[in-house]
């Protein structure tokens, strides 16, 4: 069976509740998000005007995928589950079967050939540092954040079959309590899923164990506030991004590369840089104005309009342990 990426917006608000609440919650904060990486992989993606995705199996931590399978997996044979399952079977009579034979089969794929770009909720209060952290973390001795207007990542477009969502840092009980809630309100609105048709419901469960999949975490992560850019190729395609080899870090891997440019007839909008880029965060550096300086050459080169005001020196030592 094909699966159509678009029933990724059929009934948000009842099958992707987390997502739903964490999307106002960046909203009502500001609408922005931070990129921790080092300068000369912030050089290139504003010189270059593209962000890459990497395959998660070679992630910092590659193991997520399988956490969040194995929390979906205890769920679903769970009373939270059975409900779940209940609840759809009421609609469309003999689904739950379907719907495992599908999931369970693209499970290497997603396994395999998920693809990801994470980034991190901002808030004001992080204007001035940062957050220290995701400089620990992702900065190394030439720490630099790029910090984004994050309206792009919340107005759905299907130009670049990627599609954004917040990670949800919880445990196998949490998924039974997230799951519980998703079939509870499904029997509060039977009306919206008696209007389904059966592919649409199939679709629709599907993403939502994908993304439940590919965007669950160890509660210990969750200081990250982390969000996912997510493509899957073998699904879902787009001739706007690139799939080329690429050597990182000696390995040489597939990576999607996203352009940074608006496609508004396809409903992408703030993609490029000089709508996206709000700040430029020099974080724990051995040089900061020198790097300070690239970055400043790097934004006008991007079409950043006024690039020196958009530089923010943070200050932040760098330590002995991170020379």
């Amino acid at each position: 069976m094909s699966i159509d990426t678009s029933h990724l917006a059929i009934y948000p608000k009842t099958l992707f509740p987390y997502a739903t609440a964490a999307a106002e919650r960046v909203v009502n904060a500001g609408g922005r998000f931070v990129y921790y990486t080092t300068a000369d992989t912030a050089n290139q993606i504003l010189r270059k005007r593209q962000i890459w995705m990497r395959n998660t199996r070679v992630m910092n931590d590659f193991m997520e995928v399988d956490h969040g399978l194995q929390c979906l997996k205890d769920a679903y044979a769970s009373e939270a589950g059975s409900s779940l399952k209940a609840n759809m079977e009421r609609h469309h009579a003999g689904i739950t079967g379907e719907f495992e034979n599908l999931f369970n089969g693209w499970i290497p794929k997603i396994r395999s050939g998920t693809f990801v770009t994470c980034l991190s909720e901002h808030s004001s209060a992080e204007d001035s540092f940062g957050r220290l952290s995701m400089w620990r973390a992702y900065g190394g001795t030439a720490g630099v954040a790029l910090v984004f207007d994050g309206g792009v990542l919340i107005r759905p477009s299907d130009a670049l079959a990627a599609y954004s969502s917040p990670v949800a840092y919880i445990d196998g009980l949490g998924m039974q309590q997230e799951m519980a809630a998703i079939a509870a309100a499904i029997a509060r609105e039977p009306q919206l899923f008696d209007q389904t048709t059966r592919e649409e419901a199939l679709g629709s469960l599907f993403h939502m164990f994908r993304f439940a999949a590919v965007c669950t975490k160890h509660p210990a992560f969750s200081e990250e506030q982390e969000w996912r850019v997510v493509a899957m190729p073998s699904l879902s395609s787009s001739l706007l991004v690139a799939n080329e080899v690429e050597t990182i870090g000696g390995v040489p891997q597939q990576v999607l590369k996203i352009p940074l440019q608006d496609q508004p007839d396809q409903g992408l909008i703030g993609l490029s840089p000089a709508t996206l880029i709000d700040k430029v965060l020099i974080g724990p550096c051995e040089h900061a104005d020198v790097i300070a300086q690239a970055m400043q050459e790097a934004l006008a080169m991007a079409g950043v309009p006024n690039p020196n005001e958009r530089i923010v020196f943070t200050g932040i030592p760098l330590r002995p342990n991170q020379r």
